[in-house]
């Protein structure tokens, strides 16, 4: 069982959550997290890169000079990976990286990387974090008055666009709803923000629904 201090908007203390890490994940396989992790990086990459292999590059494919008698050493047509304008001997072409694991485990990776982090102490609560309009210099106020100075994951309890807006020009700092989480957005920051709600919705997400 854990307990969170609950900040307000100046940095003063005005209440606690009692987590129970236990119930939320029994044990943190760092095998798990590694194999999330992975998946979710692979599922970034764009897969777009193309080079030519021999066979597609121009260029006669004619025996350049014949095998024998020249002093040269032996050589085929212009297009060989070795010679210059010539193919790539291992040519690269589009592929799609997309896999996924399974939902069940990946749900485990994501409640595994929230006990890690609050385990580590890098998990903050705020009562509330709510802006009448994007204004950046608030919620750099508030994470001052947080002493927040890493880089940092802001979790709302739904999509919040003034907050998102607010933050989103502030350096290593990224909001998320509550629903967007796993474990790769959890691990990748070094400290965590989240409002009550959030930690709530995130501890009973069926009550939230």
């Amino acid at each position: 069982m854990a307990s969170l201090k609950i900040y307000d908007k100046t940095g003063a203390q005005v209440g606690t959550l009692e987590v129970d890490t236990a119930a939320m994940a029994p044990t943190i396989s760092k095998q798990l997290l590694h194999d999330a992790v992975v998946m979710y990086q692979a599922n970034l990459r764009q897969g777009s890169v193309k080079t030519k292999s021999r066979g597609e590059v121009s260029g006669s494919r004619k025996k350049m000079y014949r095998q024998k008698g020249t002093g040269n050493a032996r050589a085929g047509h212009k297009r060989s990976g070795v010679r210059r304008g010539g193919g790539h001997i291992f040519a690269l072409s589009p592929r799609d990286w997309h896999y996924r694991l399974p939902r069940k485990s990946l749900r485990a990776a994501t409640r595994m990387a929230m006990a890690s982090k609050i385990s580590a102490e890098a998990v903050k609560i705020i009562d509330a974090l709510t802006v009448d309009a994007p204004k950046t210099k608030e919620i750099a106020a508030v994470l001052k008055n947080l002493s927040i100075a890493s880089s940092l994951l802001i979790v709302t309890e739904s999509v919040d666009t003034n907050v998102y807006k607010s933050a989103r020009n502030l350096p290593r700092v990224s909001v998320r709803p509550v629903s967007e989480l796993n474990a790769f957005e959890i691990l990748k920051p070094k400290e965590l923000l989240l409002t009550k709600a959030a930690m709530e919705a995130f501890i009973n997400p069926s009550a939230a629904e």
